[in-house]
């Protein structure tokens, strides 16, 4: 299937939206009626622009209020249909895409429709144009897409067909399976978006928010399966309105775009996405976060390290070759990078002290970076030193890297490799309790978001959790989880400047890693271990505890240790949920001891205790310098 995208889902001037298409690699486009009546030139420019850019124009749209009009109504709209069919012609385009009526004077009838466009079509034949017509979810009375079939089918006409739209065939809540049975060459083009569950009124929904396939809650999946057994081979074209879309980048979300139709593809029999299409290795399944790199310049990193040693790490090794230390405990392990040469300097540089990278381990780290190229993730390389192993990466947020590592290849025995090991490994780690990387919590543009959901959940097996919004002194935070059973991943942005999300991202330059968090054995025992070497634990105002007495009974001996170690509590029907948070280190990012029981969240109903608690501590730093 020919990939496509409508210039509606872009922001910017027509110029630009065919730019970043063609340069996204869409194979056409869907000229929307607006984005050429406000252009700076004629429709036959618009046309050999899109030619020289090596798109093809695969419809021009919409044409509104057509079908069953009342005269002089209906002599109207055909005049108005031969007058879209000269800016076809000047365009290059041979089709027209053709909405249900939503007009009060329309009048019903699927004859009557199925006559219209039987006579359309004979026009459009005459200028060797053809026809699509599309059901509206709020049509006047073609509103589901088994009607505009019906009339396409009785109107009988090779120039006329169907136009396929899943936002209009899903929001309504319409069977799919009937589409299995439609013809293939009757469809001529099939519109895809993806969207929220909401409850709303379908006209708001589709105005605002649709997004792509992958960012949404839509069964996309089971549409295409249906629509392979059409054998349907024409364009599939994104067609979205979006808020969100519409003031981001243009480039990127043209490459989203494109990302989500090779995703929307993958695994489905008999569908082919691109003129290019390529099978892809499957989803990469990731056991665990191997290790968190963190760059850092010569003195910050001696601060660091003091800091992972209260929390219980201890320094396994220094790198052969560079100012590299690998720091471990559990199956946790952490690198600290102040070296002068190489990416983590850069980072460094941009956006000082952070995380720079995370490595995951894969089943197969090789196929695992053949299907993140294959869905435009952005390669990653830099110079291999002797003895050292070329690790396989890309582009993660805000220009972090993302390393995967396998059990089965070399990558296996990097640590061994590229490390001499420590002589006196400290003696007091396991009594801090911390097993493993439980989240890694990103902070990130707002408008970024649906980029970064529809990234991680392309090319890795990871599913969506339901949005929140967290309540911030400065405004709200949404929040979107990403998880598997061994990786877990907090996306989160927010549109208010004065919440810590923001104020993080201003210092930090851009998107980042904003906090880890480490999963306990026994959080009373690990909080007791940092505090006794003097990690400090973010403070808890005392009316939390008498809330969550209240809230959940507690008995008083847990709640004097919840107390004493600065501790949260949740629970839900599945389990128990505790954690403490360190001071935020160098203003950049900060630590999360859990422990769960059983407990599937992140303690959400916690999360505005937390940000309180730290918008105060950062305004006394700020009122003592």
């Amino acid at each position: 299937m020919l990939t496509s995208i409508a210039t509606v889902s872009l922001s910017g001037d027509l110029q630009e939206k065919l730019d970043a298409i063609a340069a996204a690699g869409f194979d056409g486009v869907e000229i929307f009626e607006n984005d050429l009546l406000s252009f700076d030139g004629s429709p036959a420019d618009v046309g050999k622009t899109i030619r020289d850019l090596g798109l093809k124009l695969v419809t021009f749209q919409p044409f509104r209020d057509f079908e069953g009009m009342p005269e002089p109504q209906r002599t109207r709209a055909f005049e108005r249909a031969e007058r879209k069919f000269d800016l076809m012609e000047e365009l290059g385009t041979d089709l027209l895409m053709v909405c249900s009526n939503v007009s009060p004077h329309s009048q019903g009838g699927l004859d009557r429709a199925a006559k219209d466009l039987a006579e359309l079509g004979d026009r459009a034949a005459k200028r060797g144009l053809r026809i699509a017509f599309e059901a509206l979810s709020w049509g006047k009375h073609i509103s589901d897409y088994r009607d505009s079939w019906e009339v396409v089918r009785r109107a009988n006409h090779p120039n006329v067909g169907l136009v396929l739209d899943t936002f209009h065939i899903i929001a309504r809540k319409v069977p799919l399976d009937a589409i299995s049975s439609i013809p293939g060459d009757k469809i001529f083009l099939v519109q895809v978006a993806d969207a929220p569950t909401l409850e709303m009124d379908p006209l708001s929904w589709s105005r605002h928010f649709r997004c792509f396939p992958g960012q949404g809650d839509f069964p996309l999946g089971d549409f295409m399966r249906n629509l392979a057994m059409t054998g349907y081979d024409g364009p599939l074209s994104l067609e979205i309105f979006n808020d969100q879309f519409r003031s981001s980048s243009t480039k990127n979300v043209a490459k989203d775009g494109l990302r989500s139709l090779i995703y929307l593809g993958d695994g489905i029999e008999g569908v082919k996405v691109g003129e290019k299409a390529a099978i892809l290795p499957p989803k990469a399944h990731a056991k665990e976060v191997a290790f968190v790199e963190f760059a850092v310049e010569e003195d910050t990193a001696e601060k660091l390290a003091t800091l992972l040693a209260g929390l219980g790490f201890e320094k396994r090794g220094s790198h052969k070759s560079k100012a590299v230390s690998w720091w471990k405990q559990g199956d946790i392990n952490l690198v600290i990078n102040c070296d002068k040469d190489g990416f983590a300097h850069s980072y460094n540089i941009v956006h000082g002290p952070s995380v720079c990278a995370v490595g995951l381990k894969v089943d197969d780290a090789k196929a695992t970076l053949d299907r993140a190229q294959s869905l435009l993730a952005a390669p990653f390389n830099q110079a291999v030193g002797e003895g050292e192993i070329e690790m396989p990466a890309i582009r993660g947020v805000g220009g972090s890297l993302v390393y995967f590592l396998d059990d089965h290849s070399e990558l296996s025995r990097i640590w061994d490799v590229e490390f001499e090991a420590a002589q006196n490994p400290g003696a007091e780690t396991s009594k801090a309790k911390l097993r493993t990387v439980d989240h890694v919590s990103y902070s990130m543009q707002y408008e970024e978001m649906l980029t970064w959901v529809l990234y991680f959940t392309s090319i890795f097996d990871l599913g969506k959790m339901p949005t929140l919004d967290i309540p911030d002194p400065g405004g709200l935070v949404q929040s979107q989880v990403v998880q598997s059973d061994a990786l877990r991943l907090i996306l989160n942005g927010s549109q208010s400047p004065n919440t810590q999300h923001s104020q993080f991202l201003n210092a930090f330059f851009g998107s980042g890693v904003q906090h880890l968090a480490f999963s306990s054995d026994d959080i009373f025992e690990t909080v007791a271990f940092c505090q006794k070497n003097g990690v400090e634990i973010l403070p808890i105002p005392e009316n939390y505890y008498d809330d969550i007495e209240a809230r959940f009974g507690l008995e008083p001996q847990l709640l004097d240790r919840l107390r004493a170690g600065n501790i949260l509590y949740d629970r839900d029907d599945e389990g128990e949920y505790y954690q403490a948070y360190t001071k935020t280190f160098a203003n950049r990012f900060f630590f999360e001891l859990v422990e769960r029981r059983a407990y599937r969240g992140f303690g959400a109903a916690n999360a505005p205790i937390r940000l309180a608690s730290q918008t105060r501590m950062n305004r006394r730093s700020d009122g003592a310098k």
